[in-house]
C-alpha cells in the first residue's frame, strides 16, 4: 500500500485547478473557478473549483472532492490508481508501506486469483491466434460472426482446445497452484482428484471488472465433439473475486461512453455487446442472460440515469424480463424499451447497421417502459375483466415504487387514458401501496420482553438503541451514504440535522482550540472541537447515529494529538469513498465573501465563534433526541397490543414522564440561546 507521507506529497503537489483544467474549461469567478460539470449534461456552469480549499464540487449533481477524487471519478480509477496517476504527472516517487500479515493474506488470496485469471486470458488468446484448432475452429467462428481483428483484440477473446486438461496442465507446469485454478473456477476437481478444464472446446469471453481486471470467463460451445453438450454457454462460478450479481459484461469498455452520452443500452449476451461496439455504439452492457440485480443497477446508475432496454421479438423472454424492471423504477431511473425488428437481436441488427443508423432506429422506435408494459399486457388481457384487473394491479405496483411524485402523477394520467380507468382510482391504489411500503420500512417494532422500558426504540440520554429508520450499526455497509439521510417526514430528521452540523464543525475545525477548561487541579487546559464533542457526548452516554459520522469522530479522536493533523485535509483525502464524500460535502462552500466586504466591515467567521457555536449545536442535538424519543413513546402508546397491556402501558407512561422532565432541563440549559432551525 502507498504510505501516508507519499499520499500527502501527492495531494500537496496536485493543485486542484491544474488537475481539473486538463479536462474542464474553467473561468475565474471571484476567489473560485467555475465550469461545465464533466459528470452530467450541464448547460449552465455548476462545477466549482476552490483553489483555497483544494476542492471541486458540482452543485447540481453533487460530485466532486479533491484532485484524487476528481481523477477517480473522471477516469474511473481506484484510489491507489488515481494516486499513481497524479504521482506520475508530478514526478513523485511512489513508496508503499509493508502490509500487515492479515492484509497480506487477504490481498495474496485475491491477487493470486486475479493473476491466475490473467494467465488464463493470455493462454486462451494465444490458443486462438497460434494453435491450429484455435485458428480453424475458434477464429473461424468469430470471423463467421463478422468480428474484426481489432474488436477481437479489444475484448480479449480466446479459445480453449477440446483437450479436457490442456489449460490445467500448462498452468501447473508454469507453477500456478491447483488451489487457485479451482477457486477461480477455471478448473474443477474430479472424484479421483484430477483437474479438468471447465471451458474445454469453447470460444472464450473474458469478463472485466469496472477497473479492467479479468474477474471471470464465459465459454460458448462450438465444434462437433461438443455439439452434444446441452449447455451452450458455461460461465465461471461465484468466487471470492467474482459475484455475478455485481458485474455487467462490457462495463469496463462502456463506462466513458455512458457518461458522455448519458445513456446505457442494456442487452442480454456477450455477442450483442461486441457487435454493437463494432458498429460504433459503445455505451452498452449485458446482464449475461440473468435478471437485473440491485448491484448491477447501482453499477449502471453510477454513470447515467437513463437506460434503454433492447429486446428481440421473443415475447416469452420479454414478459419474463420486465418483471425485474420495477427495481430500475425504484432507483428513480428513466427507462425506455426498444423492440427490434422480427428476427433480429442486438447482435444481428448491429451487424447490419452503423452507429448512426442504429441510434436513429432506437430514437424512432423506443417507448417509455410503462407504456410498453401496458400495451404488451393488454394484448394478453383482451376483454377478460379478471386479466385486466391483474394488469391494472401490476401497473399500479410499478408506479408506486417510483420515488418522484411528479413522475408518478404523469404515469397515472397516461395509464388511466390507456386503460380507460379513472385517475382517482389509480391515485388511491398507488397511495395505498406507497403507504404500505412506508409503514413496512419505518414502523418501529417492539420486543416481547418483560422489561417494558426496553421495548421503546430510541437513542435517548440513557443510551438506548437507535430507533428505525435511523442508520445501521457500525460494521454494516457504508457504500451508499445518501441512504442514511432521513427523507421528508421521517422521525429523526431533526436531530440528524444537528448531528450533521456537529460533524461539519469537526471536519472543518476539529483540531482547532475552541476554549479553555479547568482540570482537576484548577489549571486552565485548552480543548479542541473534537475533544469537546467527544466529552460532551460521553457526559450523557450518547453516540452519533450515522455510522459514517461515528467513524469520522472516532478517527478524528485517534489522530487529534498527531503532529500536523488537520481534520479537513485528513478526511477529504480519506481512502474510504463514503468518508471522503461526506467530508467533501461538509467542507464545500459554493460562495465566499469577496475582499470588498472584509474591507468595509469586520466579518466574524464560524472559526472565531467556535466557543459559542459548538455548545449550541450539542444542546440542540440532545434536545432533538429527547423530542424523537417522546414521539416514539406516543407512537407506541397507540399500538392496540400495548394499550391493552396495563403493565407495559404504565411503564411507557412513566418513561414519557421522565423524558418530559429531561425536556424541561434541556429547555433551561438552552435558556435564551437561539435554537438553530
Amino acid at each position: 500500500m502507498i504510505d501516508q507521507p507519499t499520499i500527502d506529497r501527492i495531494i500537496d503537489a496536485a493543485q486542484i485547478v491544474d488537475v481539473v483544467s486538463e479536462f474542464v474549461t474553467l473561468k475565474k469567478r471571484g476567489v473560485n473557478y467555475v465550469g461545465l460539470c464533466p459528470f452530467h449534461s450541464d448547460k449552465t456552469p455548476s462545477f466549482y473549483v476552490s483553489p483555497a480549499k483544494g476542492l471541486c464540487k458540482c452543485f447540481a449533481c453533487g460530485k466532486g472532492g479533491n484532485a484524487v477524487h476528481f481523477i477517480m471519478e473522471h477516469e474511473q480509477m481506484t484510489y491507489p490508481e488515481a494516486l499513481k496517476f497524479l504521482a506520475k504527472k508530478y514526478n513523485i516517487e511512489i513508496k508503499e508501506r509493508e502490509l500487515t500479515s492479515e492484509e497480506k493474506m487477504v490481498q495474496s488470496e485475491r491477487e493470486s486469483m486475479f493473476i491466475v485469471n490473467n494467465f488464463a486470458r493470455d493462454y486462451f488468446q494465444n490458443i486462438l491466434h497460434n494453435h491450429v484448432d484455435g485458428r480453424s475452429i475458434g477464429m473461424a467462428y468469430l470471423r463467421q460472426r463478422g468480428f474484426r481483428d481489432d474488436i477481437i483484440e479489444k475484448f480479449q477473446l480466446g479459445y480453449c482446445t477440446e483437450s479436457h486438461d490442456a489449460l490445467s496442465q500448462e498452468a501447473l507446469r508454469k507453477g500456478y497452484k491447483k488451489e487457485y485454478l479451482v477457486k477461480t473456477g477455471l478448473c474443477y476437481e474430479t472424484d479421483d482428484h484430477r483437474l479438468r478444464d471447465r471451458f474445454w472446446g469453447r470460444v472464450i469471453f473474458p469478463v472485466h471488472t469496472l477497473s479492467g481486471k479479468v474477474v471471470a470467463f464465459g465459454g460458448r460451445v462450438l465444434s462437433s465433439q461438443t455439439k452434444g453438450v446441452k449447455v451452450k454457454y458455461v460461465n465461471s462460478p461465484e468466487s471470492e473475486i467474482y459475484h455475478k450479481s455485481n458485474e455487467l459484461y462490457g462495463i469496463y469498455f462502456a463506462k466513458q461512453a455512458m457518461v458522455k452520452q448519458d445513456r446505457c443500452f442494456l442487452v442480454e449476451g456477450y455477442t450483442d455487446v461486441i457487435s454493437m461496439h463494432q458498429s460504433g455504439v459503445e455505451n452498452v452492457v449485458a446482464s449475461s442472460g440473468t435478471a437485473l440485480t440491485p448491484g448491477q443497477i447501482r453499477l449502471i446508475h453510477r454513470f447515467t440515469n437513463n437506460i434503454t432496454v433492447l429486446y428481440d421479438g421473443d415475447m416469452a423472454g420479454i414478459k419474463a424480463s420486465i418483471r425485474g424492471i420495477d427495481m430500475l423504477l425504484e432507483e428513480g431511473m428513466n427507462i425506455k424499451v426498444c423492440l427490434l425488428p422480427d428476427g433480429d437481436d442486438p447482435d444481428s441488427f448491429a451487424r447490419k447497421h452503423n452507429a448512426t443508423e442504429f441510434q436513429q432506429f432506437i430514437q424512432e422506435h423506443e417507448t417509455d417502459f410503462l407504456r410498453f408494459k401496458t400495451s404488451l399486457l393488454l394484448e394478453d388481457a383482451g376483454k377478460d375483466p379478471i386479466k385486466r384487473a391483474e394488469l391494472i394491479n401490476s401497473l399500479v405496483q410499478s408506479i408506486s415504487v417510483i420515488p418522484e411524485a411528479i413522475v408518478r402523477d404523469v404515469y397515472i394520467k397516461e395509464c388511466g387514458q390507456l386503460l380507460h380507468v379513472e385517475d382517482k382510482l389509480l391515485v388511491s391504489e398507488v397511495a395505498k401501496r406507497r403507504e404500505a411500503l412506508a409503514e413496512k420500512a419505518n414502523k418501529p417494532t417492539y420486543n416481547n420482553t418483560p422489561d417494558a422500558t426496553a421495548e421503546v426504540p430510541g437513542s435517548d440520554l440513557a443510551g438506548n438503541a437507535v430507533p428505525p429508520p435511523f442508520p445501521p450499526e457500525e460494521g454494516e455497509n457504508l457504500d451508499t451514504y445518501q441512504s442514511y439521510i432521513p427523507q421528508e417526514g421521517k422521525e429523526g430528521q431533526e436531530f440528524y440535522k444537528y448531528e450533521r452540523l456537529i460533524i461539519q464543525a469537526v471536519v472543518r475545525y476539529g483540531e482547532k482550540i475552541m476554549c479553555n477548561v479547568e482540570d482537576e487541579e484548577g489549571k486552565e487546559v485548552p480543548i479542541s472541537v473534537i475533544e469537546y464533542v467527544i466529552n460532551d457526548l460521553k457526559e450523557d452516554d450518547l453516540a452519533l447515529h450515522n455510522p459514517v459520522h461515528r467513524r469520522i469522530l472516532s478517527e478524528a479522536a485517534s489522530h487529534i494529538h498527531d503532529s500536523g493533523f488537520v481534520t479537513e485535509r485528513y478526511f477529504i483525502a480519506h481512502p474510504d469513498p463514503a468518508i471522503s464524500a461526506v467530508a467533501t460535502e461538509l467542507a464545500s462552500d459554493r460562495y465566499q465573501l469577496s475582499k470588498f466586504h472584509s474591507k468595509t466591515q469586520k466579518i466574524i467567521t464560524d472559526e472565531e465563534r467556535l466557543f459559542e457555536l459548538v455548545p449550541i449545536l450539542m444542546i440542540n442535538f440532545k434536545n432533538a433526541i429527547v423530542a424523537a424519543e417522546l414521539k416514539h413513546i406516543m407512537y407506541a402508546l397507540q399500538d392496540p397490543a400495548i394499550a391493552e397491556d396495563d403493565e407495559k402501558c404504565a411503564a411507557l407512561m412513566q418513561r414519557h414522564k421522565d423524558m418530559k422532565e429531561i425536556e424541561k432541563l434541556m429547555a433551561k440549559r438552552l435558556g435564551d440561546r437561539v435554537v438553530l432551525r
